[in-house]
């Protein structure tokens, strides 16, 4: 019993885990890509410029900005959540993290150069590769993941097949762009 209960604990902590990447993943290359575009801005290049000629340790420093600048944002919602404003708390949260992974993503492109010259940097983030790497490719073999992706291609198929049919029925079936 005992070790049923252990590997439900661990089987579920490895999906919670994997999922987590999954997000990072997704999350670190589409919101840094946002980012960048924002930083494009005449203003945001010279900053930019800034945080790239960062000596090694400063820039390892930076990376406290996010967590720093939204941990009163988590503790209000926090507060919201213990008021009974549920949603609104975790709103908040959803988008604290959705702008720390965009902020961090973004700093980490800018100086992962330089701190790739800190040796022991460049050692733990290779084995945080390979390990992230080994996870991931765990997780895309499972059973699991196979039949959601099966899932998710039927439902991209249904949904390319419904806009076809209502976009020739709103054109009165003249052909569009679409077909």
């Amino acid at each position: 019993m005992l070790a049923r209960l252990i590997h439900a604990l661990r089987t579920l902590g490895i999906w919670a885990i994997a999922l987590l990447l999954l997000f990072e993943e997704w999350g670190w290359e589409h919101l840094a890509a946002l980012l960048a575009w924002i930083g494009r801005l005449p203003g945001l290049r010279w900053v930019e410029g800034r945080i790239r000629s960062l000596p090694p340790y400063r820039a390892l420093m930076l990376f406290a900005v996010p967590v720093l600048a939204l941990l009163p944002l988590k503790l209000l919602a926090l507060y919201w959540l213990g008021q009974g404003h549920v949603l609104l708390g975790l709103a908040v949260i959803v988008a604290a993290k959705v702008g720390g992974t965009a902020l961090t993503a973004r700093l980490f492109m800018l100086t992962q150069p330089t701190l790739m010259k800190l040796a022991w940097f460049a050692r733990l983030f290779t084995r945080w590769m390979a390990w992230k790497t080994r996870m991931l490719d765990a997780l895309r073999q499972s059973p699991a993941w196979q039949a959601a992706t099966r899932w998710a291609h039927t439902l991209r198929q249904r949904l390319k097949a419904w806009r076809k049919v209502w976009a020739h029925r709103i054109t009165g079936g003249a052909p569009t762009d679409r077909q």
